[in-house]
């Protein structure tokens, strides 16, 4: 939220403030304190995840694993499983009923969650924060 309102913030410096050095200041530290927000709010993050996986309850630190193999066990019936399945009942002549299917488009949402794949990799690469 706080990069969406880095435009807006340094077109208003613009037309306040005449020095276009001290208007290119005043806009890298906002970027600057909203980049080291997101890292404060991610580190915050990492804390709690690092409590929850090493608790004793499987309740508290078991539902990461639990959703990851849901995940796993839902892609592999969808990519190997089930087309496996499909052609080995046509190949031996067998007919089957119309098999589940999943809403793929929320499963690899949740699982590129997950395994940490979604926009902020991009911006990472983007910023060269990481090779």
């Amino acid at each position: 939220m706080l990069t969406a309102l880095i435009g807006p913030v340094s077109n208003l410096l613009g037309k306040f403030i005449e020095d276009k050095d001290m208007k290119n200041k005043l806009a890298h530290e906002v970027a600057t304190m909203a980049e080291n927000h997101a890292q404060e709010l991610a580190k915050g993050q990492l804390e709690i995840n690092k409590a929850e996986a090493s608790h004793k309850s499987i309740f508290v630190a078991g539902w990461r694993p639990f959703v990851g193999w849901t995940c796993g066990i839902a892609l592999a019936w969808h990519f190997v499983l089930q087309p496996l399945i499909m052609f080995l009942s046509v190949l031996f002549g067998f007919t089957l009923p119309e098999l589940p299917a999943f809403d793929m488009g929320s499963l690899m949402t949740v699982l590129m969650g997950m395994l940490g794949l979604g926009g902020l990799r991009t911006y990472e690469k983007q910023k060269g924060l990481t090779k």
